[in-house]
């Protein structure tokens, strides 16, 4: 299978990351429900703790609009998508330090970590969109720790808008 051909499966199996970027981007909008509302430690908690949640719950969504909900057995783009998987966790102690020293840049912190997660989706998918969403959550994340107002919840909005905007994109450009 040439790459090409590994990419349209992946954009055709996951709607050009539409499900993933809807669930995820919900998931940021809860955060920034109880962000606003709620407590920082009840947003930072369903954040992390609801990321573990993403792909099952991505799968699921899916399968809920008739689709497959992975790619099979021994495609070749599998380890790719395992290894782009666990770049976020694997960030999550560098965005916990930098809350511990200003609870209002946790987001920030998150965005940047989220940013550099989309990175290999660019080639996974063989869409650039994701480019442009991963220079936009990384300088957005950057201009918001160093110049935003301390308003903790503020990160978790613009994410949460990003995505879900993101998904609509990735969904037109997959159906192309």
């Amino acid at each position: 299978m040439d790459i090409r051909t590994a990419q349209r499966d992946v954009r055709t199996t996951f709607l050009g990351g539409f499900a993933g970027q809807l669930v995820s981007g919900t998931l940021w909008l809860t955060a920034a429900v109880l962000a606003t509302w709620g407590t920082p430690t009840a947003a930072i908690a369903v954040l992390v703790l609801g990321g573990m949640l993403i792909f099952p719950l991505t799968q699921l969504t899916l399968r809920l609009m008739g689709r497959p909900a992975g790619l099979p057995s021994g495609h070749p783009m599998n380890g790719l998508a395992m290894q782009a998987a666990f770049v976020l966790p694997l960030h999550l102690p560098l965005v916990g330090a930098a809350a511990l020293y200003r609870i209002e840049w946790f987001f920030p912190a998150f965005m940047i970590a989220l940013g550099a997660h989309y990175l290999p989706f660019v080639f996974l998918y063989g869409m650039p969109h994701f480019a442009a969403l991963a220079a936009f959550l990384v300088l957005a994340g950057l201009a918001l720790a160093l110049y935003g107002p301390p308003v903790f919840a503020l990160g978790a909005w613009v994410t949460a808008a990003a995505l879900l905007a993101f998904a609509f994109v990735g969904r037109a450009a997959a159906a192309r």
